[in-house]
């Protein structure tokens, strides 16, 4: 992990503090980098499955957690 110095909207901060339940900066920033990363990935799987055949392989990946460690 490494540590960086970045300008934070505190009004923006502080709603997706509120908005995620978080407790701390670290915290709050952690859950919103995950967001659009988890975002990311269903928007793949939703046009992988828009092109294919439904077949339940593809449903129980889109389903699968994608972050065990939290």
């Amino acid at each position: 992990m490494t540590k960086r110095l970045v300008d934070i909207d505190d009004g923006v901060l502080e709603r997706a503090r509120a908005a995620s339940g978080a407790h701390t900066i670290k915290e709050t920033v952690d859950l919103a980098l995950r967001s659009v990363v988890d975002d990311a990935l269903i928007r793949i799987h939703v046009d992988r499955l828009r092109r294919e055949p439904l077949e339940l392989e593809a449903v129980d990946e889109a389903r699968r957690p994608r972050w065990p460690d939290a």
